[in-house]
């Protein structure tokens, strides 16, 4: 698939599971703070809606990722540490878990990617930051080809660690 091609195709044909809602719950935390993306992929792996909470988590990621590019001058013990204290608590219990599926989490990260395309980010828009906006989709872009490239060993390493392969 070539990624030029990605936004023109709708999110559901991408995720299975992922419903119209969490489009409007992108949209709906569209110009929050991207911390408020990290609450929500919480809330939403307890209640069990653990597909959307990878592509919330993944979104929000990527909009937290691009505040801090974007205004290098943030203090560290400010939205940095916070960013590392959210990874850390959210996003490993939710990456165990997505990894689980490497097909299912690179369908989720061009999910995305078109998201982000076609809802650009209201907290820190592309227009004002767009050198940021590029280099963090693209490391995104990158992530999600190592992780595709990388599913056999990482689906023999979770084997041989004792975890779920779905």
């Amino acid at each position: 698939m070539h990624r030029r091609h990605l936004a023109a195709i709708p999110l559901l044909a991408l995720v299975p599971g992922l419903g119209r809602a969490n489009e409007a719950l992108g949209a709906r935390l569209n110009g929050q703070h991207p911390s408020a993306y990290y609450r929500e992929a919480g809330r939403l792996f307890g209640a069990g809606q653990r597909e959307d909470a990878v592509f919330v988590f993944y979104l929000g990621q990527l909009r937290y990722r691009t505040h801090l590019v974007a205004r290098p001058d943030l203090p560290a013990d400010g939205d940095r540490a916070l960013f590392a204290a959210l990874t850390e608590s959210v996003g490993r219990p939710l990456n165990e878990w997505a990894f689980g599926d490497v097909p299912f989490l690179v369908r989720t990260m061009d999910a995305v990617l078109a998201h982000d395309e076609s809802q650009p980010d209201r907290f820190t828009p592309p227009r004002e930051f767009p050198e940021a906006h590029r280099g963090v989709r693209e490391g995104l872009a990158r992530f999600r080809e190592q992780v595709g490239a990388s599913a056999d060993s990482i689906r023999q390493q979770r084997a041989a660690r004792g975890l779920e392969n779905r």
